[in-house]
């Protein structure tokens, strides 16, 4: 039968021997100290230590992290606006002892190195130069951190400007200036299109007025032919110009009248006349352009002579 000393002997000797081990997990880091003062850094792994000597002071992790500081600042238009600056980290794996030791909150050190980078260049910038230039304030925040913050063991990887925030009564004006500036630019389209559409409509017109010009010049060209033609037909019959001319008028005239008549919505007044009339109109028609003739004849003449 087992003494109970004998057991108390075996559950201390299996306390110690389970105090004696340690893990530590995958990029993460352990300071061990012994009566206070730093002995050593282990690494991911089963690990000894010395009960009751020995004692885990604290772990690091070597992941990045990531620290959003928000700010309130204000520009160089006096437009007061908060940024949230999302600053990305890590210990250096060689300098686990700076890092635990020489800072005891490290996320207030970069907090102020933020605070301080930030408020001392958005008041230089107008607050549409604070969105351009939203890199050029990550980069001044990460180069003054990683100055900073080296000689303490971190590492600082990247700096974002993840959001820029201006007063509510800020962002409705800069919204009416974008839609005002959207209307303008929609009017000009807008009388641009009609402008061209003007342009457009006048040279479709201008071209309509000359092929339509063009329409009657040749239309007047065969009418002329026709008539010409005419004339040698009666002339071969052995109607002289005159009288053919005459003719031809006279026909035209009926054929108008004729026209006239076929359109349900005209009238036509023929006033009373006798073939006596008709006889006396055509024999008029010829002595008319039988004068014209001779006077045109005439002229010519003279013009002939003259020039001699």
């Amino acid at each position: 039968m087992i003494s109970p000393p004998f057991i108390i002997f075996i559950v201390i000797i299996g306390l110690i021997i389970f105090a004696s081990f340690f893990t530590v997990k995958q990029q993460t880091a352990a300071i061990v100290e012994r009566f206070g003062k730093f002995n050593a850094i282990r690494q991911s792994g089963l690990r000894f230590k010395i009960p009751f000597i020995d004692r885990i002071a604290g772990r690091l992790s070597l992941k990045i992290q990531q620290l959003d500081v928000i700010i309130e600042t204000k520009t160089l238009d006096d437009v007061f606006v908060k940024l949230k600056v999302s600053v990305q980290y890590k210990v250096i794996y060689n300098k686990v002892y700076d890092a635990f030791y020489k800072l005891d909150y490290p996320h207030d050190q970069i907090t102020s190195y933020v605070f301080d980078v930030v408020r001392a260049e958005v008041p230089k910038m107008k607050l549409d130069d604070v969105f351009v230039k939203k890199d050029d304030i990550a980069i001044a925040v990460k180069s003054e951190l990683n100055d900073a913050m080296l000689d303490y063991g971190f590492d600082i990887i990247k700096t974002l400007v993840t959001d820029i925030d201006p007063d509510a009564q800020v962002k409705e004006s800069m919204n009416r200036i974008n839609a005002s500036e959207r209307e303008k630019i929609a009017a000009q389209f807008e009388g641009d299109a009609q402008r061209i559409l003007i342009v457009e409509r006048a040279k479709a017109e201008a071209e309509s007025k000359r092929l339509q010009g063009q329409g009657i010049a040749d239309q007047r060209r065969e009418i002329a032919r026709g008539l010409e033609e005419s004339v040698e037909v009666l002339n071969k019959v052995g109607i002289n110009s005159q009288e053919a001319s005459a003719l031809i008028v006279v026909t035209q005239h009926y054929d108008t009248l004729q026209s006239i008549g076929q359109e349900t919505n005209s009238n036509l007044i023929l006033l009373p006349n006798s073939p006596q009339a008709g006889s006396q109109m055509l024999n008029d028609m010829v002595a008319s352009f039988t004068a014209s003739n001779q006077i045109g004849e005439a002229m010519k003449n003279a013009k002939t002579k003259k020039l001699e």
